[in-house]
């Protein structure tokens, strides 16, 4: 009987410290409710709690929270219609105003979706496309660009300036959300375009002038590489003119040393013995005939004298 007192007593202990004690973690900040009523200050403080049995505990996070933005098609001041993706940082700074106005983080979130969006959507609709883009201290140099087209193209200042920037258009965004945050007891610490792209027609359209302008500039330089061609065959085929006109005069030159220095030797051996030396140009003569030609001489020629004394004893 006395241990069944004890198991009964030590039940309703263990019930009790259940429905009585939580505990409170470090990265949390909880508000006890009665009946749907914050009651009490908020506990802030991490470690072992008590309340009521009939008291509700409701928990916040302390810490910095993500907010993700769907990705949405927003018209800019100049009609380009494009797709802004942003994202954001956030805690609960009073969790009493958090819990009446938005109850939990999911209904956080909604009205995050909401604000953010409009103004996210406000700000880029008056704005200009290079400005959601560009940093302000964005420049370029037109002597570094790979294609010095680009820097006559009338649709793109690339030398303009950005007047707010994309630095400075989230700063905008970013104060114009947080005047909405204290009535949520919502502390909002930073809003970020994460990306920012045309809609698929409009970049289809881009990428078809990017495509073409890609064309363009491989063509010139094609048609310039064509040309440095035809002007390296040109200078070409002049050095080979000119190559071989100095050895055609070189080669007439020494034909022409040839000719002089064959004829010297000619005259020197007829001034030896003329008579031999024309015996010596007849048999030459004689030599061109073909081996079945016929040879008929008189009597009284000179070929047929030499013989005649060639056979003389």
């Amino acid at each position: 009987m006395k241990t069944l007192a004890i198991l009964i007593v030590l039940l309703v202990a263990i019930i009790g410290a259940n429905t009585c004690l939580f505990v409170l973690d470090e990265a949390d900040q909880a508000i006890i409710v009665q009946f749907g009523e914050p009651r009490g200050e908020i506990i802030s403080k991490p470690g072992l709690k008590t309340k009521l049995p009939w008291q509700q505990v409701r928990f916040f996070d302390k810490r910095l929270l993500n907010w993700d933005g769907d990705v949405t098609q927003i018209p800019t001041l100049g009609r380009e219609f494009i797709l802004v993706d942003t994202t954001a940082r956030w805690r609960i700074d009073d969790p009493l105003q958090f819990l009446r106005s938005v109850r939990d983080e999911r209904g956080a979130r909604t009205r995050l979706d909401d604000i953010i969006d409009s103004v996210v959507r406000d700000m880029v609709s008056s704005t200009e496309l290079e400005e959601i883009i560009r940093s302000r201290d964005w420049s370029v140099d037109l002597a570094d660009l790979e294609d010095p087209a680009l820097a006559e193209r009338e649709d793109v200042d690339l030398q303009q300036q950005p007047k707010l920037g994309r630095e400075l258009l989230e700063q905008e965004i970013l104060q114009r959300a947080r005047r909405l945050m204290p009535e949520l007891g919502i502390e909002l610490h930073d809003v970020r375009v994460k990306r920012v792209n045309y809609i698929d027609s409009v970049r289809r359209q881009v990428e078809s002038r990017m495509i073409a302008e890609r064309q363009s500039i491989a063509e010139r330089f094609r048609a310039e590489g064509q040309g440095q061609a035809q002007r390296i065959l040109g200078e070409m085929e002049r050095e080979l003119r000119t190559i071989r006109s100095e050895a055609e005069r070189q080669a007439q030159e020494i034909r022409g040393r040839a000719d002089a220095e064959a004829t010297r030797i000619y005259g020197q051996a007829y001034g030896e013995d003329p008579e031999f030396y024309t015996f010596f140009q007849t048999l030459e003569t004689y030599r061109t005939l073909g081996e079945n030609s016929t040879l008929m001489l008189r009597a009284d020629s000179d070929f047929f004298r030499y013989l005649e004394r060639a056979q003389a004893p």
